[in-house]
């Protein structure tokens, strides 16, 4: 179901999901904190505004969507292994320079599953409107000639948020800081996640055609103003995790 919107611009949401927290080991945090900090820090490259977005973000922003977002990979494979599923691919942790990216999160028996990640409280699976066509594939993989076709999108929660977490400790609007004390700060929390929910390519196509859209500039729940245009599915609309492992089993 769409949003609720109030007074033109405030968009609210009604379909929620409460987060059901499941504990994540200290390799997993240590490996994507490794790799964040290489990503953002090192030889990596990564865009400083969002597909259509206005606001420029600095390394202390970059890092903490670079460890969330590989953080929900990582969950997300050694799910899928724990459930059987052992022709998976691990998650890509090779460091790209720019123009270069991994153009699958996972692909697991043939199927590629795009992984979206947010913090525990969200509520919302977002895509950059900028970044998909009509017919639900990514439009900056059709332009650099590979695969632009995703067969699942799943959502990944995780806890603590590691955007306020680096805001506590002064960390998130700055372009230096020291990755040692910065890697006590993330060992230091007890970090967890949860599936927020699963749909098909199918589903995207279908809120994509029928406007499912966060305006850029608009507020979502009447206070969060949204840098870019997103389109948006809301956690209670989306299926549970078994949804995916089951499609895969009948592979």
């Amino acid at each position: 179901m769409k949003l609720e919107l109030k007074n033109s611009c405030e968009y609210f949401i009604t379909a929620k999901r409460e987060f059901k927290a499941v504990a994540i080991d200290r390799t997993t945090i240590v490996d994507c904190c490794d790799f964040a900090w290489r990503m953002v820090f090192g030889e990596g490259h990564h865009r400083k505004h969002r597909s259509g977005g206005k606001q420029e973000r600095n390394k202390g922003e970059l890092f903490a969507n670079t460890f969330q977002g590989k953080l929900a990979e990582f969950v997300t494979y050694r799910e899928l292994l724990k459930r059987g599923f052992t022709d998976i691919n691990k998650p890509d942790t090779g460091i790209y320079g720019k123009g270069i990216w991994d153009d699958a999160d996972l692909e697991c028996r043939g199927k590629r599953i795009n992984i979206k990640s947010a913090a525990f409280f969200s509520n919302l699976l977002l895509l950059e409107a900028k970044d998909w066509n009509r017919k639900g594939e990514y439009i900056p993989n059709l332009e650099n000639g590979t695969n632009q076709h995703y067969d699942f999108f799943l959502l990944v929660r995780s806890k603590p948020d590691i955007k306020k977490l680096l805001k506590r400790h002064l960390f998130f609007y700055t372009n230096e800081f020291d990755s040692e004390q910065l890697k006590e700060i993330i060992l230091g929390e007890k970090w967890t996640f949860d599936f927020a929910g699963v749909c098909t390519q199918q589903t995207i196509r279908y809120i994509i055609g029928e406007g499912y859209l966060l305006p850029q500039n608009s507020l979502l729940n009447g206070k969060i103003k949204m840098d870019a245009a997103n389109y948006y599915i809301q956690c209670g609309d989306l299926k549970e995790f078994d949804f995916l492992s089951g499609e895969l089993k009948k592979l």
